[in-house]
């Protein structure tokens, strides 16, 4: 309700001006923003995170992975990571003929982003509201050096997107989990939440596995896991981890579930990932999974299967290994 709430006095306040004719394209909203301040049949949602486009899309809104063609105007509901946030902005002034509109909380960085936009163009007064704010300036070609490469490299050969997680370097956790599953996982095996493909790479090296599933939410990282994972072996999957179904039970569910939806830990996400592990496992799968230390999984996952146990760990982390789901459904 906070962007309703902002985007709305904006647009009465005169700190933002929407044109009477062209396109809206509204960038990363999340499900559940409220954008009936908007002409709906006039908008365009951008988002490359599946749950949120589905959402959008069963409300009966245009969406679109990536811009399309031009704009009226543009409004950027800001993400949490900085490049992803310029790389968006630097899209949308390329492709917009009128106002660019930007929304977002102070904890998301909106505050800076202000500061560096200043810098380069006019912006209007900046309107607070609701612990963020909203600001707009007239499209232009001063952020073109913020436009996003198609990939970047990192260690062991690998390649991300600015923006994804753990973009800078492989994820330590995801590591550790690599280096901790056993040489037998079955031959039908799901990355759950598979990121930019590394935990699917390591797993492929043991040539016992048939098949593998990476499903991931985010577009722009699972198009990095197609580049980092080449083995035919592999199909991937642009979907919501904890709907998503496989075609036939799998033998084991390998993952490194997110464990942030704003700026605090928020245990909620791995746990309905732990329930979506034991729907599409045989009777006899396993899960292998690694968490930060004092997150409380464990409830959860006796819920969910008949054993589980602490392969290892240490201060940090902790591999978790769940056998034999309870639930054959969700």
């Amino acid at each position: 309700m906070a962007l309703a709430t902002r985007l709305t006095l904006a647009l009465a306040d005169g700190v933002a001006t929407l044109p009477e004719a062209g396109r809206i394209a509204v960038l990363t909203p999340r499900a559940g923003a409220d954008l009936s301040a908007l002409p709906k049949e006039r908008v365009q949602v951008i988002t490359a995170l599946k749950p949120d486009h589905d959402h959008f899309a069963s409300l009966g809104y245009d969406c679109a992975i990536a811009t399309e063609g031009r704009y009226g105007a543009a409004i950027l509901c800001l993400p949490r990571a900085k490049a992803r946030a310029r790389a968006l902005l630097a899209e949308a002034a390329a492709v917009t003929d009128g106002p660019i509109i930007v929304d977002g909380l102070k904890t998301d960085g909106i505050e800076s982003l202000l500061r560096d936009c200043r810098r380069r163009v006019t912006v209007s007064a900046p309107l607070s509201k609701a612990h963020g704010k909203i600001f707009s300036f007239a499209a232009g070609p001063e952020f073109a050096d913020w436009t996003a490469t198609a990939s970047q490299p990192i260690a062991d050969g690998f390649v991300t997107a600015p923006g994804v997680f753990s973009a800078d370097a492989i994820d330590p956790a995801s590591r550790f989990l690599a280096e901790s599953l056993p040489q037998a996982l079955g031959a039908h095996v799901v990355d759950l939440g598979a990121g930019w493909g590394y935990l699917s790479a390591r797993a492929l090296e043991r040539a016992s596995i048939a098949r593998l599933d990476l499903v991931e939410a985010d577009h722009a990282a699972l198009d990095c896991a197609r580049k980092n994972v080449t083995d035919s072996r592999a199909q991937f999957y642009w979907a919501d981890a904890t709907v998503w179904q496989p075609d036939a039970r799998a033998d084991s569910v390998i993952m490194n579930p997110p464990f942030h939806e704003n700026r605090s830990a928020d245990p909620d996400m791995g746990r309905a990932f732990i329930r979506a592990a034991a729907g599409m496992l045989k009777p006899s799968g396993s899960l292998w999974m690694v968490a930060n230390r004092h997150l409380p999984y464990e409830t959860t996952l006796a819920q969910a299967f008949s054993s589980v146990i602490e392969v290892t760990g240490d201060t940090r982390f902790k591999i978790l290994h769940a056998s034999r789901p309870m639930r054959q459904g969700r």
